[in-house]
């Protein structure tokens, strides 16, 4: 999970504190054609175009508070940059200058947040007040204020994702950063919203920081327990990597996977009993859902809707800001045209066509064999393609423990890692030093800097017996994303095109890290069908993502159907959802209908609208990681994270010579389908 483009994302949206009257527009086509006219006369030699864009951006932002028309007209006409040289100049001093305000209010909120977000021993309320707080709420307040907003605004005005996809083709690098800087003034939005989402957002990060299942308190309808009595797993990212690992376990690992699933459902329905979560105090049946305290059954409370009133808050808190967006005037237009700068209604319409994929069915039936049983819906997380499905998990534990008995150490071996994948002494080391590791509290994630000479920050879990398996696993996608967010800060030629087109692209390398893993600890695979079975487990994790992300994006457009709802009705219509995008897309390839399985996910509650940037993660590292395994690795990472933030398919067209598409995907699987079926 990468935090630097939330952050980024966040400060370009941030703005003003006003109320609806002081929001009208006050300035006519008359005064804005005038004001033109004025500009373009002094200089015969500006361009038109681009100087009507930035006075009509300037008059969109100008408020009754910011002065009289004629304040309006004699600001855009003395502060209009005629000369080319000028402006490359004025550029390059407020890049500078963004980097620092950006780099260093994103290391005090990391320093903020380190109670919260670290293994730093036991919270406090006061850690959480500060971890909510936002010390850029009012950054671009005061460039309203100042009028540094407004001369950006008129100098550098934003391009449309229109206007960006069709003429991005023949820009420079140097006009797609000037596009990039109009993107930090596409709106003007009250402070006060910002940081009231800013205090829903770590509320809701707290709540899934926290939410723990103590398994050893576990038990069957027999009053067994399977797992051991120090297994403490988060939901949903720990719970999910538990069903991955017990594949192997042949005796009680199907007994296992079926317990954390009737675990997983009663977190859905909100059924779960309030004391088994982050507690061991109790003994929990989740199978009959029953508590017992010793072996006397006791009545409990259940969670009371908190997992829905905590999307509840966020959709209330994202949905304040739509009337200062007119033209992206709800949070799932601003989230998909605006940050990930693709439709929902392509988003939608590419994974229809991937999840009607008939291939599906085929490559179901292909596992069902291999378990020797029918599919579970917890399948949906089968990991048998994969190397590691066949190894010990113990083994694998003990040998991940002994290399990383705590953070410090694999900060240590970073630069060894980066040797492995094909980096040279020196440059691993250039990459490395600019790295930090953290213990987390969570499963997780990476913190990107936001200016040169800040580190980014791999975090990940690591118990007093050393990082296990599954903490490593994790800890090297992280890794995946702190190399991209170093090349593409510390390499990239331009610092606003430092970063990637939207999340979905550092996700691409960060699965492209995580699954070479187990080639990082020195265990090699020489099974002939690696490629293959590669191709089957892409193919089978980008069906599970997507459906997830379906459930995401209906659950949104559900919230903004029914803005009244109550928790208890955003609870029965997720689950409803969640059975209807199971029986429109699994339930023919599973052979079981109404499942809830697809409501399980942690970011549906604390990333809003987040899980469709692993799926175009998981299409994204398909092509790059097909790309790159024909190339040298490390030369071509580091040529293609340089690229900068570019629209998607501009990043994709330069960094592979092809559009983004799943076609390749299904065909490379239609092929292994054959050559499957000669064996």
């Amino acid at each position: 999970m990468k935090s630097k483009l939330i952050i980024l994302a966040l400060l370009t949206i941030t703005g003003i504190s006003c109320n609806t009257k002081q929001q009208e527009v006050q300035i006519s086509e008359s005064a804005i054609t005038k004001t033109v006219g004025t500009i373009v006369n002094n200089n015969k030699q500006a361009n038109k175009i681009l100087v009507e864009k930035g006075v009509k951006h300037v008059a969109s932002l100008w408020r009754n508070t910011d002065g009289k028309l004629e304040d309006f007209e004699n600001f855009c006409i003395k502060n209009y940059i005629y000369k080319t040289n000028e402006k490359e100049l004025v550029f390059q001093k407020i890049s500078k200058n963004i980097e620092s305000l950006y780099g260093h209010f994103n290391e005090i909120g990391l320093e903020l947040n380190e109670n919260v977000q670290l293994e730093n021993g036991p919270m406090h309320k006061i850690d959480n007040m500060f971890g909510a707080y936002s010390a850029s709420a009012h950054l671009q307040s005061d460039f309203y204020n100042n009028k540094i907003a407004f001369y950006i605004a008129l100098n550098f005005p934003p391009f449309t994702l229109e206007e960006k996809t069709t003429e991005g083709d023949k820009w420079t690098r140097k006009e797609w950063a000037y596009a990039r800087l109009g993107d930090v003034f596409s709106y003007r939005i009250p402070a006060v919203l910002n940081q009231e989402y800013a205090q829903v957002e770590a509320d809701a990060d707290n709540y899934i920081s926290a939410y723990n299942i103590y398994m050893g308190s576990l038990i069957n309808d027999k009053g067994e327990k399977l797992f051991p009595k120090d297994m403490i797993l988060l939901s949903h990212w720990n719970l999910r990597d538990e069903i991955k690992s017990n594949y192997s376990d042949k005796k009680v690992g199907l007994e296992k996977q079926e317990m954390i699933y009737s675990v997983m459902k009663n977190i859905i329905t909100q059924d779960i009993p309030q004391k088994a979560i982050n507690s061991d105090k109790y003994t929990w049946n989740p199978i009959s859902n029953k508590l017992y305290d010793g072996k006397k059954e006791i009545e409990f409370e259940k969670e009371p809707n908190t997992r829905y009133q905590q999307i509840m808050n966020s959709f209330k808190a994202l949905k304040a800001i739509d009337p200062y967006c007119p033209d992206q005037d709800t949070y799932i237009k601003r989230k998909f045209s605006g940050e990930m700068e693709i439709s929902v209604e392509d988003c939608e319409a590419l994974f229809d066509s991937f999840l009607s994929s008939p291939e599906l069915k085929e490559v179901g039936k292909i596992i069902s064999s291999r378990l020797g049983r029918d599919l579970r819906p917890f399948d949906i997380w089968y990991d048998g393609f994969k190397s590691r499905s066949s190894l010990d998990a113990n083994k694998l534990d003990k040998m991940t423990q002994s290399l990383y008995p705590n953070a410090k150490a694999m900060e240590k071996r970073l630069p060894e890692l980066l040797e492995k994948l094909g980096w040279s002494k020196e440059r691993a080391q250039y990459l490395a030093e600019k790295i930090a590791v953290d213990p987390a509290r969570g499963s997780g994630h990476a913190a990107g800097a936001s200016m040169k000479g800040a580190k980014a920050h791999l975090r990940t879990r690591v118990p007093k017996t050393g990082m296990n398996y599954k903490g490593y696993n994790i800890a090297v996608h992280e890794f995946g994303h702190n190399v991209e967010q170093t090349i593409s800060l510390y390499d990239v030629d331009y610092y606003m095109l430092n970063g990637v087109p939207n999340t979905s692209f550092t996700e691409a390398l960060a699965f492209i890290f995580q699954k070479r893993d187990l080639f990082l600890l020195d265990i090699k695979n020489t099974d002939k069908k690696k490629e293959m079975m590669d191709a089957l487990d892409i193919f089978w994790s980008t069906y599970e993502i997507m459906g997830v992300s379906m459930v995401d994006i209906s659950v949104w457009k559900w919230l903004y159907a029914n803005p009244n709802a109550t928790t208890a009705q955003l609870n029965a219509e997720v689950q409803k959802i969640a059975k209807e995008v199971w029986n429109k897309y699994y339930a023919d390839v599973f052979g079981c209908k109404d499942e809830m399985i697809l409501g399980i996910y942690s970011h549906m509650v604390s990333y809003p609208l987040y899980l469709s940037a692993y799926s175009f993660g998981q299409i994204i590292e398909f092509q790059v990681d097909s790309y790159l395994r024909k190339h040298n690795f490390s030369d071509e990472v580091d040529r293609i994270y340089k690229l900068g933030r570019l629209t998607p398919q501009a990043w994709m067209k330069e960094a592979t010579g092809e559009k983004l598409s799943v076609k390749p995907m299904v065909a490379t699987v239609q092929e292994v389908l054959k050559n499957y079926k000669k064996q």
